[in-house]
């Protein structure tokens, strides 16, 4: 298994030179769904290959040693990157299959572009050094720069370049302390680094090079208030874009957020919390994140902005769990990154099959989709449902953690757990509010609606769709949905395997009573 690593990453490589150099369009949807489908069973072989009860990382790969600037090409999991990692992976078939229907203009580029993401987002969580990781976090913007800028909505220019430069602008912060950590210790190995940098730094420079990471991922998440950029990029996104940005690569900023911003800035090795202050004052954004996100989410008009700005919302959950560094924030944490990926990436790629029928996502425009949509409307529904937390579904187990987490932090307590706590009331006030229009009520659709704008120069092939989900579709949502259903009635032998990790990193970040009142 040394080389097992490698192998996924070179897979989508070769994928997206084989797809730029097909002259076909149907070999090119092909080779991108076979590409993806491979990489996906050797995730899951992985899965079983695991050992899950130990914290250290796994399957470790090194190469390339550059002993000049102190860079090493070290792959590595453990399991909570590997279950991103199979998030990812799981997340690009039903992603790329998607597309068949939707892409129509230019697609060997487009599956070249998306096979070039997926392995950007791999090589994130399996990078085990710093340097490494930061250059597979910034690859991750040039694809879905142009899977945006080229195949998204009328403003997709304005969409792309605003994706760009706001969460490229929020990671030279970061590179600035990658680089200093690297000339400190000179290494960027990232377990020598946990162990070292807390225990050897003074606390000024603790605080910038926390500061620093911590601008490149809230930016990436999106806390508020630079949360700005991702309604636009998801409503300009292809189907495809959208499912991938909400389901993974929101997910990379909270990945950083809890391999370095935790370790550094929230919590030591030895119990130490060394920035309360700072800790509270990102559950305080978490928590304006989730209920400004949820009321703005009430009163919109398209369906996909209005999932977007619920995203803001969710991740908000995420991070609050994180804040509160105690075993059960920290997992649920965790927990809600899987759970918002496929409940949230579930809910685009039923959008995206609405928009593909009627060309419109307005609320207004649609209504009563039950009546002629009824297998549509059932996993629109189901899905709907997952997102607000019902219980039984994945969502409710994540959220009831985070805010549990919230609640018997001795950083945050009862206030911050109680306003986390609304946030999933808005939830389901608007999600519910927004699903009984749509699928319920008189039945009104567009009759001759004005097709999605088209490049004049691309060739463009019109591809007729069932009134109803056809076999393919189904196929898609039906997998995701039994997930969603898996995760929520058994959530226990995933939580098990996060216990190693988790407990490492907040074991002893649990302080005395009286050390918490002083501090406040």
């Amino acid at each position: 298994m040394e080389y097992i690593l490698p192998i996924i990453l070179l897979l989508p490589v070769l994928g997206a030179i084989g797809c730029g150099l097909v002259r076909s369009a149907v070999a090119a949807r092909y080779l991108a769904l076979a590409t993806s489908t491979i990489v996906a069973l050797l995730v899951l072989a992985l899965l079983f290959a695991l050992d899950w009860s130990s914290p250290r990382p796994q399957f470790e790969f090194q190469a390339g040693s550059i002993v000049s600037i102190s860079f090493v090409f070290h792959l590595g999991v453990d399991s909570i990157s590997l279950w991103l990692v199979a998030l990812t992976a799981f997340l690009q078939v039903p992603s790329i299959a998607a597309s068949f229907s939707a892409i129509q203009d230019r697609p060997r580029q487009y599956y070249a572009w998306m096979l070039a993401l997926l392995t950007a987002m791999l090589g994130v969580f399996m990078a085990r050094d710093l340097l490494l990781f930061y250059v597979f976090f910034e690859l991750t913007l040039v694809p879905m720069f142009f899977i945006i800028g080229i195949w998204g909505g009328p403003q997709r220019r304005h969409a792309a370049g605003r994706f760009f430069l706001f969460t490229f602008s929020g990671s030279v912060f970061t590179l600035a302390s990658i680089i200093y950590l690297g000339v400190r210790f000179n290494t960027f190995d990232i377990t020598g680094l946990v162990a070292r940098f807390p225990a050897e730094a003074t606390r000024t420079e603790l605080l910038w090079v926390v500061l620093g990471f911590l601008a490149g991922f809230a930016v990436k998440v999106p806390l508020f208030p630079l949360h700005t950029w991702l309604p636009l990029a998801h409503t300009e996104a292809p189907t495809a874009g959208s499912v991938i940005l909400a389901g993974v690569l929101l997910k990379l900023g909270t990945y950083g957020i809890l391999r370095f911003v935790l370790p550094f800035g929230f919590a030591h090795a030895d119990g130490t919390v060394p920035f309360p202050a700072l800790l509270r004052w990102v559950a305080i954004l978490c928590i304006m994140g989730i209920i400004y996100a949820a009321l703005v989410s009430w009163v919109q008009q398209d369906i996909k902005k209005l999932i977007a700005y619920s995203s803001v919302s969710h991740l908000g959950f995420c991070v609050l769990g994180l804040a509160a560094i105690n075993y059960e924030g920290v997992q649920g944490s965790v927990l809600y990154m899987i759970n918002h990926g496929l409940s949230t990436g579930a809910m685009f790629l039923v959008i995206g099959m609405i928009y593909e029928r009627y060309h419109t996502r307005d609320i207004d425009e649609l209504s009563g989709l039950a009546k002629r949509m009824p297998v549509l409307s059932f996993f629109f529904i189901f899905f709907t449902l997952a997102s607000v937390g019902l219980p039984g579904l994945n969502n409710f187990v994540s959220e009831f953690l985070t805010i549990l987490g919230a609640f018997k932090s001795p950083h945050l307590g009862i206030a911050y757990g109680s306003f986390a706590a609304l946030g999933v009331i808005l939830g389901a006030l608007y999600m519910l509010h927004m699903a009984a229009k749509v699928i319920w009520g008189p039945l009104r659709t567009p009759h001759a609606h004005a097709p999605a704008e088209q490049d004049p120069e691309a060739e463009h092939h019109e591809v007729k769709l069932s009134p109803d989900l056809n076999r393919r579709e189904i196929g898609l949502l039906v997998p995701i949905a039994l997930a969603i259903v898996a995760l929520g009635v058994i959530p226990a032998p995933l939580l098990r395997t996060l216990h190693g990790p988790v407990k490492q990193m907040v074991g002893k970040a649990q302080p005395p009573a009286e050390q918490v009142v002083a501090e406040r």
